[in-house]
This record gives C-alpha cells, structure tokens and sequence, in this order.
C-alpha cells in the first residue's frame, strides 16, 4: 500500500488555484521532495496532506486513509514542520513541547530526552521569544518528531540552522529517520540529495515528476524561471 496516493488533486482560495491537477504516489520510507518558486504551491500541498486543508478535486490517500473523510484516524500518524514554528512564544520549550505531549498521550521522558538531544537544555526554561532563530528550530523539530509520527511533512527543514545543528536534527528528520517524508525545499543540491521523487511544481501545476536519479539541478532551476 503507498504511504501517499495523489489522483488530480486541486485546491483553490476563493477565483485562484493553488494546485491543479497532481498526480502521484510514493511508498513507505520513501522521500518526495517538491520544488518550485514562492507561491508555486508548495505549503498548501503540505497543508492538504496534513489534513488542514480540504482538497476541492481528487483523491488525497495518506497511510492508507483518504482525506478529509478520514482525517480522525491520521491524528499522531503525522509530524508537520511548517514554515512558521507552531509553538506558543511567551512559553518555554519545555512547555511548549509538554503541551503537544499531552495532547498525543506522550511521556514526560520524551520530552527531556529530545531537549537534551538537541542540546537545548540549559534553556529550556527561557521563553521562546528569547531564543534564537536556530534554537526556535530545534524546538520546531522536537515537536514535529515527539509522538514518533510515520509520516513526516517538513517545509524547509534546515532553514535558520547552522551546520552544527543540521547534525543535531537529521538523526530525527533525515534520510536514516527510515519514515516517509514529504519535504518542499528551495535547494537543489540538498533537496536532490534527500529525494526519491521529485515534483516541480509551478502555478500550482506539475512541471516536473520523476524518480530523483533522473531529475538533474538544471531541471530544478527551471522552475524557478
């Protein structure tokens, strides 16, 4: 069974489509990444498969589980680590990540256990508006990955982070991660490195699927023309 099933899926926002007509399907422990200029519609495809979107057209399948109808039974199959962090600024990581682990029946010990991992303890008590870019990112991460989700949906993963701290997360979002992923990206070489199928998206339309062995840079730059 794939872990994604696409079949002419469209969204609009009111008069303007945002995705028209995608097709595809990726397998479990596989990683699609999609490419494409801003506004090309890479967040609201995330959204779509996250649930936090209906689909207009089509047929959205994620674990097996079509969308919306069966949205209820993703819940805690899916991590989302979206362009804005998703975490409350006045609390601390601590209890930024306590709350989110309450609301998945989380341990307490997993929540001390990624803090650490991260190397975040230490400010784990500082309010989130206090903490860097980077740091706000790592907390972003440890809240995406903390009910251990099958299904990973990261909108630029690595932004804000220094290179040290892409050692740190990548253990927990990256390709030895072994879960599937769905991963919208601005960088070819990073972003090819990563793929097994890629998808370029521009105006919300698929200019480009394929396996990523036969995609090249050149093609990705396109995109952006």
């Amino acid at each position: 069974m794939p872990a994604l099933e696409l079949e002419g899926l469209a969204r609009r926002y009111g008069e303007r489509t945002a995705l028209s007509d995608v097709s595809l399907s990726l397998r479990e422990g596989q990683t699609l990444v999609v490419f494409g200029a801003n506004g090309a519609g890479k967040t609201t495809l995330l959204r779509v498969l996250g649930g936090l979107l209906r689909p207009h057209e089509g047929t959205v399948r994620v674990l097996g589980r079509e969308l919306p109808q069966e949205r209820w039974a993703l819940r805690g199959q899916v991590g989302l680590l979206a362009h804005e962090p998703l975490l409350y600024r006045e609390l601390t990581a601590t209890e930024n990540l306590r709350y989110h682990a309450s609301l998945h029946g989380v341990a307490p010990e997993r929540v001390e256990h990624l803090l650490a991992r991260l190397r975040l303890a230490g400010r784990e008590r500082e309010p989130l508006r206090t903490l860097s870019r980077g740091s706000v990112q790592r907390v972003a991460v440890a809240r995406c990955v903390l009910h251990e989700p099958p299904l990973l949906l990261l909108d630029e993963p690595y932004a804000n982070l220094d290179p040290a701290a892409i050692e740190l997360v990548e253990p927990l979002i990256g390709r030895t991660s072994a879960r599937t992923r769905v991963i919208c990206s601005h960088d070819p070489e990073r972003g090819l490195a990563e793929a097994d199928v890629v998808l370029g998206l521009r105006d919300g339309r698929p200019a480009l699927l394929a396996s990523a062995p036969d995609t090249s840079p050149a093609e990705i730059a396109e995109l952006y023309r």
